[in-house]
């Protein structure tokens, strides 16, 4: 995980899961996008940054935490470069990469805690895309 450059964002309800996840990957190479309080907020202010972030490359993978994770992997998802996939469990991080080559994560910190959180990002980040007949797939995925 050391080489990989990791953006991450949250909205006030994502915050302290955010903070804990960020702090869980101190030695990553990681770029914390906000929100930076628990103050109510916007999620697509910070969604639409880490989306961008991922989008151009400059980034290898997102990690977006809201309440349900549905808002924010609504709007990550807009972007046409971004494969954004709710993980509520381990097995469905390492299949949103295996068969999906989904390049963000979305948590939904009001139904997961904060150590299941941890797991599943550890595992979205170390599971690879499998390609083959899900690259097919993938690739027909853009408008």
């Amino acid at each position: 995980m050391n080489s990989l450059k990791i953006a991450i964002g949250s909205d006030h309800a994502g915050f302290d899961y955010k903070e804990a996840i960020a702090d869980w990957l101190a030695d990553a190479d990681l770029k914390d996008f906000g929100t930076y309080s628990a103050d109510s907020v916007d999620y697509p202010d910070f969604a639409h940054p880490v989306a961008s972030a991922v989008e151009s490359g400059d980034f290898d993978f997102g990690i977006l935490v809201c309440g349900s994770a549905n808002g924010v992997a609504i709007t990550a998802n807009k972007h046409q470069g971004i494969r954004a996939a709710i993980c509520w469990t381990e097995e469905l991080a390492a299949l949103a990469r295996q068969h999906n080559n989904a390049n963000i994560v979305c948590i939904p910190a009001r139904f997961i805690s904060i150590e299941l959180a941890e797991k599943i990002v550890g595992t979205f980040l170390e599971t690879d895309f499998e390609g083959g007949r899900h690259a097919n797939r993938v690739n027909k995925m853009a408008c």
